[in-house]
């Protein structure tokens, strides 16, 4: 009954925003309002709201038997990995940031450290119910009328419609996760050993369950990897004083919780709470442990954005602008050395997050060969530019050097592509195939406009 309930309510707030996005006059933006967000490209604040999806946060159902899930797509994977956990089940990749929705890792791409066996989120999925910019309510499948929309949702960013529901695959879990940090002095060292340890599933005899990395100088860099067990002989916990990515440095194994696990980077946004000087010992420890959170961190990086209050202070000491460099990327795992030897010498900021992942099927808009073992390399910071070189100076030599290694670059951040260059990379014919069939009016932003001109 309480099943049925929910699912009543979902069929209403369906009606109600197909009522709402009908009511809103043609030429005029369509967006989604969103209390949270984790996308880098800055909008103003004073921007007109768009849709209210606030109907669209829930749980429909787990079904602990078929290892399935019913989710709305303004659920965050916080509210999920509660809901599925007390089932022994978690979704086949958790992206690390409590407040990413389902809906925005499907069509803005997703990424973590079970992406080496199981892919990216939309290729856990089973079913997605859209709402298209032609105003339709659609349900698109691998195998039914509308799986050209299936396939060429992700890494449609909102351009072709929004998701509403999704069925998705859970994959079985156990209590702990043990991990191994094993340290290469170089990145040729690293990416031979990760392109093993991917191919083969095992290490030492052992079935791999988590695989990814953390890079803090060409000389020291490490792949962490985890094993699901059922007992540990303790726990450690990086929420209170203790920062995650220095353990990395300090242990050579490790034990945590299966949800501390998931969200070990997002206590310090990875490593970025060190700007606000939260790694600091007297600040973290009067720092509340609910406020060490990713979505805290970002506000106040919101905050500033839209103050000018860093900035500011910088000019008045006479230093340099700063760049933000904030990119995740990907090329093949052969190419990571001559990524990170550039990465080094151009950018020089560390850490960097590598995490390998394999795609199980051909996607259009992010076109990974199947089977194909990748590197994701992300970083996110600031970068001081160097005396008379453009804003945007490092993020477009980094988009250079991602093209010219077979990579390609997310687009929840900067671009800066002409257009000819954009559509080649991310399948422009599809794209527009699809647009056509399912925003012909162009009610919806183009993906060129949006990730690109920030339109």
């Amino acid at each position: 009954m309480t099943e049925l309930l929910v699912n009543d309510d979902h069929e209403r707030a369906v009606e109600a925003l197909r009522r709402s996005y009908a009511a809103i006059p043609e030429g005029r933006p369509i967006r989604l309002a969103k209390k949270t967000s984790n996308l880098f490209r800055w909008r103003d604040p004073s921007e007109a709201p768009g849709l209210d999806v606030s109907g669209f946060d829930r749980v429909l159902s787990v079904d602990a038997e078929a290892r399935t899930a019913r989710v709305q797509g303004m659920t965050t994977y916080e509210d999920l990995v509660d809901a599925t956990l007390p089932h022994g089940l978690m979704p086949t990749v958790v992206p690390q940031l409590k407040t990413i929705t389902l809906g925005g890792a499907v069509t803005g791409l997703g990424i973590e450290s079970t992406s080496f066996r199981l892919g990216l989120p939309h290729e856990a999925v089973r079913e997605l119910q859209v709402l298209t910019g032609d105003g339709r309510i659609v349900t698109a499948t691998r195998d039914n009328e509308h799986s050209d929309l299936f396939y060429g949702f992700p890494n449609s960013y909102g351009t072709l419609g929004y998701t509403l529901r999704l069925e998705i695959d859970l994959i079985e879990v156990k209590p702990y996760v043990r991990l191994r940090h094993l340290r290469y002095g170089d990145a040729a060292a690293l990416s031979r050993a990760m392109a093993e340890i991917v191919e083969a599933g095992v290490y030492e005899g052992e079935t791999v369950d988590f695989v990814d990395g953390t890079v803090f100088g060409p000389d020291e860099q490490y792949i962490t990897l985890g094993f699901f067990t059922d007992a540990a002989p303790y726990t450690s916990d990086y929420k209170g004083q203790g920062i995650y990515y220095r353990s990395i440095q300090q242990r050579s194994v490790d034990f945590l919780t299966v949800r501390d696990y998931i969200w070990r980077w997002d206590t310090d946004w990875f490593w970025c709470s060190g700007a606000f000087g939260v790694q600091h010992p007297v600040v973290r420890r009067l720092w509340p442990d609910r406020a060490k959170r990713s979505d805290v961190y970002r506000k106040m990086v919101a905050y500033d954005r839209r103050h000018q209050v860093l900035a500011r202070i910088e000019r008045w000491r006479g230093l340099r602008p700063r760049e933000d460099v904030i990119q995740d990327i990907e090329v093949p795992v052969e190419n990571v050395p001559a990524f990170l030897d550039f990465f080094h010498a151009e950018v020089g900021m560390s850490p960097i997050w590598l995490c390998p992942l394999r795609a199980r099927e051909d996607w259009p808009l992010y076109p990974l060969a199947k089977g194909r073992t990748y590197v994701n390399a992300g970083f996110w910071g600031t970068v001081r530019l160097p005396p008379g070189r453009i804003p945007e100076h490092h993020n477009r030599l980094i988009e250079r050097a991602v093209a010219g290694l077979d990579g390609h670059k997310s687009l929840y951040s900067t671009a800066f592509y002409s257009r000819d260059e954009f559509w080649r990379h991310y399948d422009g014919e599809t794209y527009q195939r699809l647009k056509l069939t399912y925003d012909p009016a162009q009610r919806l932003l183009d993906l060129y406009d949006k990730c690109v001109r920030g339109r």
